[in-house]
């Protein structure tokens, strides 16, 4: 089955399957993984380890000696985000930019911050950019900066999401119809269904993140794997409307979260009790109790652990049988 759009001949895949970061998880294996496949794989900023640094040279050269691996692994387009983040987190991304315009980086993803920062200087590298919102407004925003597509991401989407809690049915093809660039439709998507359902709405692209964290070459830990294909459909939750909205699985830790937020406990005694490095607790150390385990709501449509490749050869087979159907119940004369 041909599956093609303009996203695809704009970064020069062969599907409209683009693999979402995720943080310290999502190293060269998996982006080259996916890349090799004919979709689009992404890395984090912190790929290729699982210690964090206060250095931000140490910081740029694991980057960089990443980056090297993943064209070591694969001849095809790859990603990596960039989460602007606070002033702060701003210093580490500034040197990563850096790293990778100087590595000659194919995509970048750029998200949690004005996607005019760094836009321009991608372009100017030769990097395709794409930015990612949760709304209408912030899609035009992102349009006027230049960048080349936006990823709708939806209320129903693994780790942080937007405020205003919009479902992938109702975002994505208000912002198909609010801008002229690609659109990238991301939450809520684990099989074919989900991707043609996606490209129904507008979308050029599925951007799909829990999927691809419960397979061989992602660097999560095997209890986050685990969680994530033992959830079932209402195991997730989405909170933090105080602080910094997330979706995760179930656990002591949302548990308390919510408890704490519903007995009107401040954002500042609610981000007191969160601390730092949460979602490192989880998908990295593996605890998935006290941990911030992020994950979409789709979590209980995914019941095993596989290879990166196979995910992607099954999305691009089942959709010719999810045609069909379609073909079959809703032909015209």
């Amino acid at each position: 089955m041909r599956l093609r759009t303009r996203l695809c001949d704009l970064l020069g895949i062969e599907y409209p399957i683009v693999q979402a970061p995720m943080g310290s998880i999502s190293w060269a294996d998996l982006a080259a993984a996916v890349s090799n496949a004919g979709g689009l794989g992404t890395m984090g900023t912190n790929a290729g380890t699982t210690t964090l640094s206060n250095d931000v040279e140490i910081v740029g050269e694991r980057l960089r000696q990443e980056i090297r691996r993943a064209k070591k692994l694969t001849s095809k387009p790859f990603g990596i985000n960039f989460p602007i983040g606070s002033p702060e987190s701003k210093r580490f991304c500034e040197r990563c930019v850096e790293v990778s315009i100087e590595e000659k980086l194919p995509v970048a993803i750029t998200s949690m911050g004005s996607p005019a920062i760094y836009t321009e200087r991608f372009h100017k590298a030769g990097t395709k950019v794409m930015h990612v919102i949760a709304s209408v407004r912030h899609a035009k925003g992102a349009e006027a900066a230049g960048v080349d597509a936006v990823v709708a991401n939806s209320y129903e989407a693994g780790g942080h999401s937007g405020f205003d809690e919009l479902p992938t049915f109702v975002l994505v093809p208000q912002v198909v119809d609010a801008v002229r660039i690609p659109v990238l439709a991301a939450g809520g998507i684990a099989d074919a269904r989900g991707l043609i359902a996606a490209l129904a709405l507008g979308a050029e692209a599925a951007y799909m993140g829990t999927r691809f964290m419960a397979t061989h070459q992602c660097a999560a830990h095997p209890n986050a794997k685990e969680a994530v294909i033992k959830a079932g459909d209402t195991d997730t939750v989405a909170w933090g409307r105080k602080t910094v909205m997330v979706r995760t699985i179930k656990n002591e830790l949302s548990r308390q979260y919510i408890e704490k937020e519903m007995g009107g406990a401040s954002r500042e005694e609610l981000l007191a009790f969160m601390g730092t490095g949460r979602y490192r607790k989880a998908v990295v150390e593996g605890d998935v109790v006290y941990g911030e385990m992020s994950a979409g709501a789709n979590s209980g449509m995914i019941e095993e652990i596989i290879s990166a490749a196979e995910v992607v050869r099954q999305l691009v087979q089942e959709a010719e049988t999810v045609m069909s159907r379609l073909n079959r119940i809703a032909s015209f004369p």
